[in-house]
């Protein structure tokens, strides 16, 4: 009997899982990063009422921000005197962005945002542990954040480390080994060279975002259609993010 009980258990959240998966793969078409029309409504200030309150919608923000941000076109939204004093009573950030250490690729500046827009938590190579799954727990459960997504990007040296490791490259020191050993599952040995790092990086972001789409409250909060949970990649070349299927 128990193990049919946890049989139902595990179908229940694989079920989940899917319609969670599926409900981003249709938010995501949405993505406007690649696109070189840039739509913006004007920024009302930074409370709750002035930003993106569904998945569609803060996909789009994003999208056109980062329109503006590789088209030199930035305007740095969210960063004026009443801004500033609003958001001392609050926070309603409107996305969360787990994204990299790299210093070339700070989020708000990827995505042309400001103050109070987003929740950004970064690891190397966007790395999941409790601190970060915690956090990301905390914008989307806390806050009620519609979007989660998982930032990878051209060049990443955590990939690059795991990828060398894989190749039978000597332990890294410290904890740097931990995240090394946690993005092996993405290294592709069928392939050679720079394609093996960059297939790694894109695996990477697909392995660490089926992972929290498949956290119970998460899922379960996707499958209602009040949360995405999506990939992406920053080219370094063209400044472009888009979208990771």
């Amino acid at each position: 009997m128990s193990s049919d009980i946890e049989g139902e258990k595990v179908l229940g959240r694989r079920r989940l899982t899917r319609a969670a998966l599926t409900a981003a793969a249709a938010v995501g078409a949405g993505l406007v990063a690649g696109s070189s029309h840039v739509p913006m409504a004007p920024r009302v200030g930074g409370g709750a009422g002035s930003r993106p309150t569904t998945p569609a919608s803060a996909l789009r923000e994003l999208g056109a921000g980062n329109g503006r941000w590789r088209t030199y076109h930035e305007r740095h939204p969210d960063q004026t005197r009443t801004v500033r004093r609003t958001l001392v009573a609050g926070q309603h950030p409107f996305a969360v962005v787990l994204g990299c250490v790299d210093s070339r690729v700070p989020p708000e500046l990827v995505f042309d945002q400001g103050l109070g827009d987003l929740l950004t938590v970064r690891s190397a190579g966007a790395v999941l542990d409790e601190a970060v799954l915690g956090s990301i727990a905390y914008g989307v459960l806390e806050l009620r954040i519609p979007l989660v997504v998982v930032l990878g990007h051209q060049s990443c040296g955590a990939v690059s480390a795991a990828v060398r490791a894989a190749e039978g490259g000597p332990p890294l020191p410290g904890h740097m080994q931990y995240l090394v050993d946690q993005i092996r599952p993405a290294v592709d040995r069928r392939l050679r060279g720079a394609a093996r790092i960059d297939a790694a990086i894109t695996a990477n972001v697909r392995l660490v975002r089926e992972r929290l789409a498949a956290e119970p409250e998460m899922a379960a909060k996707a499958a209602a259609g009040a949360l995405a949970v999506v990939g992406a990649r920053y080219e370094l070349t063209s400044q472009r993010v888009r979208m990771v299927r």
